[in-house]
This record gives C-alpha cells, sequence and structure tokens, in this order.
C-alpha cells in the first residue's frame, strides 16, 4: 500500500504542478512567449499572501479575493507597456527581458522579506485528512490543490472554446498575423491571455504557499517544474498540462519512495524520457 499511496500523493500534487504550468502554457501558447519571470511572480504572490495573513488575519484562502484580480490586472498592463514590444517571432528578446525581471523579482523580495523560509499555515486543514480504504490518507490541503487545478483548466477550456474572445486567442495562436487582418486588437488579445496567466499565478502562488515553505530565491525551481510539466503534457494544450503536471508529481513521489534523494531526480528523468520518445508531448495541441 506504500506504492498506492505515493502515487495517489504524487497526483494530488501533480495539480501544483499543472497550475504552476496553465499560466505558461497559455501565455506560450498564445503568443509563443517564454516568461522565465514566471515562478517568481508566483512566489511574489505566496509573498502577497503571507503579508496580507500577516496584517489582517485573514484565512490564507481569503487572500484570493485580493491577489487574484490585482494579479490579473497587473498582467494585463504589464503585456500592455512592456511585453508587447518584445512579443513576435524571435524568442531572444522576451527570453532577455524576462530574465532580468527574474533578478529584479528575486532582488525585491530578497530585501522585503529576507532570505528566510516561509509558509502560511492553515490551521486545522494543515493536518485535516480523508481517509481512504488500505489506511491511505488524502490531505484537504492536497485535495483541494487538485480540484482547483480541475477546476481552473476545465473553466479555461470552456473559455476558449466557448467565447468570442478565447476563439480569438485560439485563433491568434495559430495566426497572429491573419487575426491582425481581420480587425482584432492583437495587443488587447496579448494583454487578456496574460491577465488570465495573472490569475492563474496568483492562485498557485497562494496554494503554494499553504502547502509548501517557500523563500525568494525559489522561483527558478517553480520555473522549472512548469517547464517540465508543459513539456511532458504538450505545448498550448491545457489538459495535456494537467496530465504532465500528475505524471511529474507521481515521478517525485515514486522516486522518494525508493530514495528520498531520488525525489527530484525521478522527476527529471520522466521529462527527458518523455522529451527524448515524443518530444511533441504527450497530448499535443491541434491546430
Amino acid at each position: 500500500m506504500d506504492w498506492i499511496n505515493a502515487i495517489v500523493q504524487g497526483a494530488l500534487l501533480g495539480g501544483l504542478y499543472a497550475l504552476f504550468a496553465a499560466g505558461l502554457s497559455l501565455m506560450f501558447g498564445v503568443m509563443r512567449f517564454v516568461n522565465l519571470a514566471h515562478g517568481d511572480f508566483i512566489v511574489l504572490a505566496a509573498f502577497g499572501a503571507l503579508a496580507l495573513v500577516e496584517t489582517t488575519g485573514f484565512f490564507p484562502f481569503w487572500t484570493l479575493i485580493a491577489l487574484v484580480p490585482m494579479f490579473a490586472l497587473g498582467g494585463y498592463l504589464l503585456q500592455r507597456s512592456v511585453f508587447n514590444r518584445i512579443t513576435g517571432q524571435d524568442l531572444l528578446p522576451a527570453i532577455l527581458v524576462t530574465f532580468g525581471l527574474s533578478v529584479i523579482l528575486q532582488n525585491v523580495m530578497l530585501e522585503a522579506f529576507s532570505a528566510d523560509s516561509r509558509r502560511i499555515p492553515a490551521g486545522a486543514l494543515d493536518t485535516a485528512a480523508l481517509a481512504l480504504p488500505g489506511g491511505i490518507g488524502v490531505g484537504i490541503v492536497s485535495l483541494l490543490m487538485f480540484l482547483a487545478a480541475v477546476v481552473s483548466l476545465g473553466s479555461l477550456d470552456l473559455f476558449m472554446s466557448h467565447t468570442r474572445s478565447g476563439r480569438l486567442l485560439r485563433a491568434t495562436s495559430d495566426d497572429q498575423e491573419i487575426v491582425g487582418l481581420m480587425g482584432a486588437n492583437r495587443a488587447h488579445l496579448f494583454a487578456l491571455a496574460t491577465a488570465i496567466a495573472g490569475a492563474l499565478i496568483a492562485l498557485a502562488g497562494v496554494l503554494m504557499a499553504v502547502k509548501t515553505n517557500f523563500d525568494a530565491s525559489a522561483g527558478p525551481v517553480r520555473l522549472l517544474f512548469a517547464f517540465e510539466a508543459v513539456i511532458i503534457g504538450g505545448l498550448g494544450s491545457l489538459w495535456g498540462t494537467l496530465l504532465g503536471g500528475i505524471l511529474l508529481g507521481v515521478a517525485q513521489a515514486v522516486g522518494a519512495q525508493i530514495d528520498p534523494g531520488f525525489q527530484i531526480l525521478a522527476g527529471h528523468l520522466v521529462f527527458l524520457l518523455v522529451l527524448a520518445l515524443r518530444p511533441e508531448g504527450l497530448m499535443p495541441r491541434k491546430a
């Protein structure tokens, strides 16, 4: 039963990884934009939740009411003011600018919150669990993470398929020039995609802050997990992102079951295996 428990816990952890990756997958799928500061924005959202909890005494999940619209608006404005200037066929400008932004964010958070590792306690939820047959316990926080990932990706999939803005975003990902010639405002569409990514970042940051420790330099590791989940699932595929996160989480949990030092390496090995055998990912997006 220990192995089954490891798989279950890894799958639930994969929900958090899918949330890490969702915004990254959306931005790359729509704009072919690589945001190297993505992980640092997740950590920034975690610190934002921590600051709100410490100053107001709010329950951690209530901070989403403020952080989700704040990060969505910030993403929209950042795309309109900065990212739209460097979005195009050449990926190098985006990589250089977002790398610099990553360095700036890490140093700002280091100055503001120190290098100490932090976590937001969630009271009774920290130890609450559902008992499954076979002695397997499912933590309520872990279950909430997974459900949040499914609901978020499902809602985003419905938005992309059944709304005019969503269909325009899908069309933009296929051919940016043609959509522009049809009269659509590409600058607004790109900013809308980044706003949605910002909302997902806020959700991922708050859940991460409740689930695990974080510090000012934790962004690149979260970015790496997000990239691996996106590549495993398939670039631009929302449900592929969920599958990629689950496989990455299961690989890490099984690796930890074999040897605690093998946990992170096991995830990297699965990523490399998928990249070698199926470079387009397990569920590539169909044009």
